[in-house]
């Protein structure tokens, strides 16, 4: 079984989003490791709210902190340090879709970031959603995850903007799972539809 690291270029990509179609479509488990504010509609309970199958699993979080804001700087604000060695993947046998908080280089503390939190065995999916200088956030993100030595997949996340798409494409090479349009809303029905044209993908990945 397989574990996904879902990370954006960005905040507010759609990276939820993106996590429940590819738990759905994977049946996988999900872990959020980190969640900062909005407590009680967290990332968790979004995408669980989202999933139809009967066999993924939701996994607590190893830090859940008050105030919507960096990691290390929601952690400072609770009077806690986020220790690395504290944020431990979940044991199952399921595959496990890992949806981080921010970009990559979100710092969790003084040290480290939302990076150091991927483990070398993962697969790192990319969700990129155009804005004036997403192209350079996309690169950036894809190339530094190439460097470390990761595999990398894509989906873009919005209405779609062809040649940001394209040069993104040519540049990097890299496999686009799919796109997840600008819908008026997401619920259970819409994100199995999305599940079913991503499973492909997915599993060739």
């Amino acid at each position: 079984m397989n574990t996904y690291f879902i990370t954006g270029i960005g905040t507010d990509v759609g990276k939820t989003v993106a996590s429940a179609i590819i738990t759905e479509a994977l049946n996988a488990d999900y872990w959020k490791p980190i969640q900062a504010g909005d407590l009680e509609n967290c990332d968790t309970k979004k995408v669980q709210n989202l999933i139809t199958n009967t066999t993924s699993k939701f996994h607590k979080n190893s830090y859940a902190l008050q105030t919507p804001m960096s990691p290390h700087a929601a952690a400072d604000i609770d009077q806690i340090s986020i220790e690395l060695k504290n944020i431990t993947a979940p044991k199952t046998k399921n595959s496990l879709v890992i949806e981080g908080a921010g970009g990559l280089l979100v710092p969790i503390n003084e040290k480290e970031t939302i990076l150091n939190l991927i483990n070398p065995n993962y697969k790192v999916i990319v969700v990129s959603r155009h804005y004036l200088g997403s192209i350079n956030h996309t690169l950036l993100t894809i190339n530094l995850l190439r460097e470390k030595g990761f595999e990398v997949a894509l989906v873009f996340s919005g209405n779609e903007h062809q040649t940001t798409e394209a040069i993104i494409k040519k540049l990097t090479n890299v496999k686009v799972i799919g796109r997840i349009e600008e819908e008026p809303y997401f619920d259970k029905n819409v994100i199995l539809e999305y599940a079913e044209v991503f499973r492909e993908n997915l599993k060739s990945f």
